[in-house]
């Protein structure tokens, strides 16, 4: 296994913000995760980062293919600790020869478009626990109507679920598309299974980080990774 630190190459260095790339010993798929889109989410972005570091460290190893992570997109909304505005998860490109609307959806789409993934893992936050209203997206895995992710998202929602005792911090599965997001794009674009991963706000952010971490293994697992 490989890993090597890059830095997002965008006009203004105010955006600059580091991304990894660990390569397994073997060939196999490519998957990039995101988290930070929004600047505030910072628990999905504390799993992200924990995932890079640990393959850094060796502590957790990927056997085959390339996993790309970016920690903190919007390195610049994360300082602040605000959501950012514009809102960077409605600028990512709409159309094939589309450009995204702000330099940092760009930049991240244009290493997309490079390495081609066949999985996009998209972390994120959200109010509300998606057990007690369906109109929240606290605790859900979402993606595009018709995803060939939905299976896996399933699967992994059971697995989560068997492993949390209160069944209102369970994950649901819900379904729609979102132009200008990361996940719509991914799926639209390039014909990646595109996931946005959403824990709720209200819990611990310790506990937050945990479901997030093990939201990602489940799917690193689920494509052939580990």
């Amino acid at each position: 296994m490989l890993v090597t630190k890059h830095v997002l190459a965008v006009a203004s260095s105010t955006h600059a913000t580091p991304y990894y790339l660990i390569r397994g010993a073997h060939p196999g798929p490519v998957m990039i995760i995101t988290s930070g889109v929004h600047g505030n989410e910072t628990a999905s972005m504390a799993a992200a980062q924990k995932l890079a570091d640990d393959c850094m460290a060796g502590r957790q190893t990927i056997q085959r293919g390339l996993l790309i992570i970016i920690p903190r997109v919007n390195q610049k909304a994360y300082e602040k600790r605000i959501r950012g505005n514009p809102d960077l998860n409605r600028t990512f490109p709409r159309r094939v020869s589309g450009k995204g609307k702000h330099p940092l959806a760009s930049a991240v789409f244009r290493i997309a478009r490079e390495y081609g993934p066949d999985w996009w893992i998209d972390l994120h936050e959200a109010n509300g626990l998606s057990q007690l209203s369906s109109r929240v997206l606290g605790q859900t895995l979402i993606t595009n109507p018709g995803s060939r992710a939905v299976p896996v998202c399933k699967r992994i929602i059971g697995q989560m679920n068997r492993s949390i005792a209160n069944r209102d911090r369970h994950f649901n599965l819900k379904q729609h598309e979102l132009p200008g997001s990361a996940r719509t794009a991914a799926a639209r674009l390039l014909q990646a299974r595109s996931v946005t991963v959403e824990t709720c706000w209200s819990l611990k952010r310790s506990v937050r980080i945990k479901y997030q971490t093990r939201i990602v293994r489940h799917f690193l697992w689920e494509a052939g990774f580990v």
